[in-house]
Parts: C-alpha cells; structure tokens; sequence
C-alpha cells in the first residue's frame, strides 16, 4: 500500500494571532496541512464494512412516501371539507437517502423516487375524487336546502290562502248574517208598523163611530194660527167652516152644555164639555138649540150657523180647549185625532 509522503512542518502560528474570538486558545493548533489522496479516503472493506439496514433507515424512503401520502389524503380531505379546492403536491426524488445506508444495492435507490412519484399521483387522484365527491356532497346539500325553502314557502302561501279564504267566508257568513238580522229587524218594524196602522185605524173608525164634523155643506176659509188684523189677538184662535146661514150645527161628541148665550166678538156662542173634560166652542151661531145643563149625543142639533158678533160672513168658528184652559189647539188636528178629516 502506498504511503503519502511527508509533508513539511506547517509554520508556528503567530503569538499575536487568534482563534476564536478575540482569544487565544492553547488548545489548538498549531495546525498542519492534510492533503488527501484517492488512497486515503478509499472507503474500508471487509469486516469493517457497515451492515445494510432492513426495516430502518432503509426503508426510510419508503416510509416518507406513506406518510406524505397520508398527509396529502388529510390535506386533501380538509381541502374538501372546506369547499376549497384541492392542491396537488409533488416530492423531490431523493436518491441519496438509500446511498447513505449502503453503497452497493442500487434498487432499493431508485424505489423511493418511483414510490414518491406513485404517492404523488395516487394523493393527486384521491384530491380530485375527494373533490368531486365533497362538491357532489355540498350540491345535493345546496339542493336539499332549495327545495326545504321553497317547499316552506309554498307551505306559508298555501296557509295565508286557506287563512284569507277562511277568513273571507267568515266575513261573508257575518254580513249574511247581520243582512238576515237587519232583513228581519226591518220586517219586524214593518209589521209592527202595520200593525200599529192597522190599530189605529180600527181606534180611528170606532171612535169616528162616536164623534162627528160639526156640520155640513162647509168649506174652510180660516185655520188655526193664521196671522191677520181680524182677530184681536192678531192670529186665528179656531178653525172657521163657511156655510150658509140657518145649516146645522151638530154635538161632536156626548156631552154637556156648559154655555149658551150672546159673547161679544163671538156673538152667540155654545160650550159643550165632553166626558174628558174638553171644551168645545161654537161662536157666531144665528140661533142657539140647547140650554145650560143639557145632556147630549153625537150628533145631537145644537144650533145654526150665523154671522153675529165679529164677522165678514156667514160661518162656524170652532174652537178646542182641553181640560177647559183658556188657550185653544188646533181643532183640525183634534178632529184628525178622533177620526174626523175636516
């Protein structure tokens, strides 16, 4: 075997130069010069020869491949779940990992570079399956969410129109119901309107039955309340029925005579107080047919017409005081009242 040769003494370090920093070491140096040669760095054969490692580091190819394909599947799988999309990773070829643990078995170096390439395919294919089933996954998830949406809004439609139709035959029930109650009230009133017609004319014909006009062949020249100068009390205290003189004048009703005789404006004038009270004036008669106390029926003849006292013509001035008040109402209202249409 050849031996280098010599190499000369390498040169006493300076006492002023340093190692380190800033100090001088007394453990280094002085430092020689190593010049190494093919031989000397050709590497040790035979029993110091470093065994081959199985099942460890030269596998350790191997095993990063497993685990990168493992991390790329998890990597791949959290892409997918995030909805983002999947990232394809790519290895270096590592060829010097089995170099490191032997020098001769040059099959196991070159698997690690076909085992990463196959990591790295397979990882890029699981991404896009896992991929395309995360968006298949998150479309039929989108889908399910429409079609709950829209079938809660046809479910809200379908209950506000039930709502409004039941709400629209409420109302239409209840205006039917109170057009039926009104319908009937109003029939109700109308009866009840015709009925008290009806009793009324039936009390009208009965008492017309017990009074009468009180006389005949007349024609009415002056109503009750008229205004003018003829009357001292400048308005029309009765209801005067022009007539020729010498007609009839007759009782409207059973009575008394209360008074018979001549009264100033009135000239001759009869009272006759019937059963109620009331009194009843006769004024301007041309003669008188009955005398004070005198009991008489509907009817009966009680004098004439005339034209004494305050007069421009033959008529009958009738007068009504109820309860015997001095102030006299309407006689033809009174008449109307007892069935009479003067």
């Amino acid at each position: 075997m050849a031996s280098n040769r010599p190499v000369p003494e390498a040169p006493t370090v300076p006492a002023q130069q340093t190692f380190g920093y800033g100090t001088y070491r007394t453990d280094e140096g002085p430092w020689e010069e190593w010049n190494p040669t093919a031989d000397s760095i050709r590497p040790v054969r035979g029993k110091h020869r470093v065994a081959k490692q199985r099942g460890g580091l030269a596998r350790s190819s191997t095993v990063l491949g497993v685990g990168v394909i493992a991390a790329v599947g998890g990597a791949g799988m959290a892409s997918a779940n995030t909805g983002k999309a999947p990232v394809s990773i790519s290895l270096p070829d590592l060829p010097s990992v089995g170099s490191l643990i032997s020098d001769d078995d040059t099959s196991e170096e070159t698997a690690a570079p076909a085992l990463s390439t196959f990591g790295a395919e397979t990882v890029a294919a699981e991404s896009a399956d896992s991929g395309a089933d995360a968006g298949e996954a998150l479309r039929n998830r989108i889908m399910a969410q429409v079609e709950s949406q829209q079938t809660q809004l046809e479910t809200k439609a379908q209950e506000a129109a039930e709502a409004a139709a039941a709400k629209a035959a409420a109302d239409a029930a209840a205006k039917a119901e109170k057009e039926a109650a009104a319908k009937a009230e109003a029939a109700k009133k109308k009866a009840a309107e015709e009925a008290a017609k009806k009793a009324e004319a039936e009390r009208l014909a009965e008492l017309a039955k017990q009074y009468t006009l009180p006389t005949s062949s007349y024609t009415i020249t002056s109503t009750f309340g008229q205004a003018g100068a003829y009357w001292s009390s400048g308005y029309h205290t009765g209801l005067d029925f022009a007539a020729p003189t010498g007609t009839l004048i007759k009782a409207v009703h059973s009575g008394t005579i209360t008074a018979a005789g001549y009264d100033g404006s009135y000239g001759y004038k009869t009272v006759l107080t019937l059963d109620d009270g009331t009194e009843i004036w006769y004024a301007h008669q041309s003669s008188i047919s009955v005398s004070i106390g005198q009991k008489v029926a509907t009817g009966d003849v009680i004098g004439r017409v005339g034209a004494t006292g305050n007069v421009t013509g033959a008529h009958l001035h009738m007068e009504v005081h109820p309860g015997g008040s001095s102030t006299g109402i309407d006689p033809a209202a009174w008449l109307r009242d007892k069935g009479l249409n003067p």
